[in-house]
């Protein structure tokens, strides 16, 4: 393993179901979900808040983490004007709300932001977005994911850390909190 970068992104959704992603840069980049790096001493939590609303303008409210995802690359391998390979991340993706119709502030310049219907992604996205989406739009809550940075690579499938019960003894694994009748998780609030 290379050395490991900690960082965060969300599955944002609107009223109407549908994910917010970025596509960063100019020519023809991918489209990933919102987020970034970990600062020092920064809980995922507060990351997740201050990165998406930094890239995206949007304030959010998070519902719950849908899991911790172990980006990789081939090993060794470096990519143009980087000396060495790129390093493993280590992504914690939560579930999220826009809060709002629209962003509390204008985006920078560079991210090109546009919604999407979770069953029909854009081709051109990026493999950790692909997976996160789909265990999202599957109701998955805690699992581990490993995910290779090389599209059409795959990875060992993902792995449910924990399952929620109903009063009732009935499983609700898998689904979002307020799909299991319950509140979102007060301790995502900043």
């Amino acid at each position: 393993m290379s050395a490991l970068t900690w960082a965060v992104a969300a599955v944002v959704t609107d009223d109407t179901g549908r994910v917010l992603l970025c596509r960063q840069g100019r020519g023809e980049r991918r489209y990933a979900l919102p987020g970034g790096r970990l600062r020092p001493a920064e809980s995922p939590v507060r990351a997740a808040l201050r990165d998406i609303r930094a890239e995206t303008g949007w304030d959010i409210d998070l519902v719950d983490l849908v899991g911790v995802y172990h980006l990789t690359g081939p090993a060794g391998e470096a990519t143009p004007g980087r000396v060495g390979p790129l390093p493993d991340v280590l992504v914690h993706v939560f579930r999220a709300r826009a809060a709002g119709v629209q962003p509390a502030a204008d985006p920078p310049p560079g991210c090109r932001l546009s919604w999407h219907s979770p069953d029909v992604l854009p081709e051109a996205v990026t493999p950790l977005t692909r997976a996160a989406v789909t265990d999202a739009r599957e109701g998955r809550s805690g699992v581990l994911h490993d995910v290779s940075r090389t599209p059409g690579v795959a990875a060992p499938p993902a792995t449910t850390l924990w399952r929620a019960t109903d009063p009732d003894g009935r499983s609700g694994a898998g689904q979002p909190p307020e799909q299991r009748g319950e509140a979102a998780d007060p301790s995502l609030r900043p």
